[in-house]
């Protein structure tokens, strides 16, 4: 069976699963207890794919107009596609419930050429049992679904190969505060909102952020906001405003210049 190529549509449907984390975690082969005291609601979005709301904040993790194709769109079509170098360092802001890693490996998978050493942020993990929830793996792609479950497992704050081609370095903690890589090749910035989550917003984080980057580096986020691009453009990336997914009229991208 193929991966599916994932450009069909689904009448939006709620399926509503109230789950508090108790996760139990490994760190470079230490296993600890991680509370999450955050409900979330497990819920289907338009194109047949999960996503998580959460009521507190009033915030879902992916576009309710359908979670796979706004990731594909954003992070690996204007992404990881426009990058032409063959080895990769990509870090997220954000790993939430894992797509981006799993769409960007199956896409190295794919193509067969490209090796990438992948760094994701994440404040607050999620448990196996709400992993265990989500679609992507049988709808995206049936044959490799146990990757995807792969990248949960693997251990936090360690590189972890997952295939040949593509190595996981999970950060568990805050992106303005942790240690993260230098000379980054690409960035998906996938934060909640900025009126949600204000401070990973800031001219101090996108500064940082520009200073990790190499030359030619790509930086892609779904915000838009000229708030947002201006903070870029300061930091010193050379910003577009790009057409948005389903949705969304328009996305971000940046460029640090080549030397």
């Amino acid at each position: 069976m193929k991966c599916l190529p994932f450009n069909f549509t689904f009448a939006a449907v709620n399926e509503r699963s109230f789950i508090l984390n108790a996760s139990r975690v490994t760190r470079c082969g230490v296993k600890i207890n991680t509370y999450i005291l955050m409900e979330r609601e497990l819920q289907f979005t338009a194109d047949g794919s999960h996503t998580l709301f959460i009521p507190e904040m009033d915030e879902h993790y992916h576009s309710v107009n359908g979670a796979v194709q706004e990731s594909r769109h954003i992070f690996i079509g204007a992404g990881l596609r426009e990058h032409p170098a063959s080895s990769l360092r990509v870090l997220e802001v954000g790993f939430g419930t894992g797509l981006n890693a799993f769409l960007t490996l199956l896409e190295v998978e794919a193509d067969g050429q490209r090796l990438v050493d992948y760094h994701t942020v994440e404040l607050y993990p999620l448990g196996l049992d709400l992993i265990d929830k989500l679609n992507y793996g049988a709808l995206i792609c049936p044959e490799k679904q146990e990757l995807f479950r792969s990248l949960h497992t693997a251990a936090w704050d360690c590189s972890v190969p997952i295939t040949p081609r593509f190595t996981l370095h999970k950060i568990e903690g805050d992106s303005n505060r942790v240690p993260l890589p230098e000379q980054v090749d690409l960035i998906y910035f996938d934060a909640f909102a900025p009126e949600k989550q204000p401070d990973m917003w800031t001219e101090v984080l996108f500064n940082r952020l520009f200073a990790l980057a190499s030359p030619g580096c790509i930086i892609v986020t779904y915000c838009a906001k000229g708030v947002v691009r201006r903070m870029m453009q300061s930091a010193g990336f050379l910003m577009e405003r790009l057409p948005g997914p389903p949705g969304k009229r328009h996305i971000l991208r940046g460029r640090k210049a080549w030397k």
